[in-house]
């Protein structure tokens, strides 16, 4: 870490700061949510349904390793910020080295578990014979390129948490990038389908993965890749799962609340599943706008937290501010022209008419769930790892009493608003623990004076 991204973190006015670490994070993800469509466009040029099947079926499972991903590195990233707060330089290697080395051995242990039990896996995530190969090859590519998928989500966190925001931007779009280029190259020259699409996204994360470890090992400051400064001490491994545990929990959560949200909306037919579909992939993008905005500033307020509780308190309000107005923002875009965004992926009147509903029921919870990842960022920074918990499980708790008495009082409409109540139920649970924490979180009066 240079000076300037230490002046970032103690002294650059409030915007300034939020927007170092925040807009390199939104624009990563953006960029994510871009990819993700351009895998699915290249492998649809194919014509073959049963690999498209295979690559959304595949979903669960890359989303189960980047959550590991995220355990390591959400909980060591937290960490070494409130420790460079507290200007204890020497035990960030400690911790980087830690998190460096765990994401690889937790990989290793992924692919000697998954690979003997690949056939069970893959019924799991619901193949039909028709799409079964392809999801075993797909299935097999991660399984054996989990060491590396673990490591770039460990080290993206890693990166940043040190105030390195742009050379972590950096790495995400290095790692897209990437991986759009070889997808063209495997697909259209070497013709090898579903596996190349597989092995892509995994070279793409190894290559970002050694970007990181060279950007740890010889531009950061405190930051190491070295082995000799491993070490698995009570207080680093309490530290990092405390959080990265409700990290990992949360991710699980997501990942099943959407295959219980497709089972509800079977009932009503195939446009309601594909009007849901729809909308979810349109909302994707403003929320992940929104979480990289509180992904973001989480290394700025847990470094404030040990190093000056009332800059941190300014971070918080400001950002609050931000989600707001970007929320005002997306929300004024979606109610004028619902109609057609929809229309950019069906000419179905019928299809149009119920995703834009859908899309407009949703987009009423938008800063609310913008402000529950604000809540989880929070908690995650200033090591709360008990109210972290509490919000990785309450979200999916909610939803599926919810979804079964809305579903019974009112149908589809029910099934829908579902969503709205049970993000409404995550941010006031949120919002009552915040209060409930507020000594913890309070500037010193010493601050305050001075």
């Amino acid at each position: 870490m240079d000076a300037e991204n230490l002046h970032y973190f103690e002294k650059a006015p409030i915007a300034k700061a939020v927007a170092h670490f925040a807009v390199p994070m939104m624009l990563g993800t953006s960029m994510s949510v871009i990819y993700s469509i351009l895998n699915a466009y290249f492998l649809g040029t194919l014509g073959n349904t049963a690999m498209l099947t295979a690559l959304a079926l595949t979903l669960p499972l890359f989303a189960v390793i980047m959550a590991l991903g995220n355990l390591i590195g959400m909980g060591s990233g937290t960490f070494i910020s409130r420790l460079l707060g507290e200007k204890r330089y020497e035990d960030l290697k400690h911790v980087s080295s830690f998190a460096f080395y765990s994401s690889l051995v937790l990989g290793l242990i992924v692919m000697a578990i998954g690979l003997p039990l690949i056939d069970p896996i893959v019924h799991s995530l619901g193949a039909t014979p028709e799409s079964f190969g392809f999801t075993k090859d797909y299935v097999t590519i991660m399984l054996i390129g989990s060491p590396f998928v673990i490591l770039f989500f460990t080290l993206e966190n890693i990166v940043r948490s040190e105030g390195a925001a742009i050379t972590s931007m950096i790495g995400m779009i290095l790692s897209v990038v990437v991986n759009i280029i070889l997808d063209a190259i495997v697909i259209f020259i070497f013709h090898w389908g579903i596996i190349g699409v597989a092995s892509a996204t995994v070279i793409s994360n190894l290559v970002a993965s050694v970007f990181y470890a060279f950007h740890m090992g010889y531009k950061s400051q405190f930051l190491t890749v070295s082995v000799k400064w491993f070490k698995a001490s009570k207080e680093i491994m309490s530290n990092v799962f405390k959080i990265g545990v409700p990290v990992f929990i949360m991710s699980i959560f997501l990942g099943a609340m959407s295959l219980i949200l497709n089972h509800f909306l079977v009932e009503y037919g195939n446009q309601a599943i594909a009007g849901y579909g729809i909308s979810s992939r349109l909302l994707q993008f403003p929320e992940f706008i929104l979480m990289g905005l509180c992904e973001g500033v989480v290394p700025l307020i847990a470094f404030s937290f040990t190093a000056n509780k009332l800059r941190m308190k300014h971070t918080i309000g400001f950002t609050i501010k931000a989600i707001l107005a970007l929320a005002v923002v997306f929300g004024v875009v979606v109610y004028l022209i619902s109609d057609h965004l929809i229309g950019l992926f069906t000419n179905d009147p019928q299809l149009i008419e119920m995703g834009s509903y859908i899309l407009h029921v949703t987009f009423l919870s938008l800063f609310i769930t913008g402000m529950t990842s604000l809540f989880v960022g929070i908690f995650q920074a200033t090591a709360q790892g008990k109210a972290a918990f509490v919000m990785s499980v309450i979200q999916g708790i909610t939803l599926i009493p919810v979804l079964y008495i809305a579903n019974r009082l009112n149908g589809f409409h029910g099934v829908v608003w579902s969503l709205v109540i049970a993000d409404v139920v995550a941010f006031l649970v949120g919002a009552i623990m915040l209060y409930i924490l507020r000594n913890k979180l309070q500037p010193d009066l010493e601050n305050l004076v001075h």
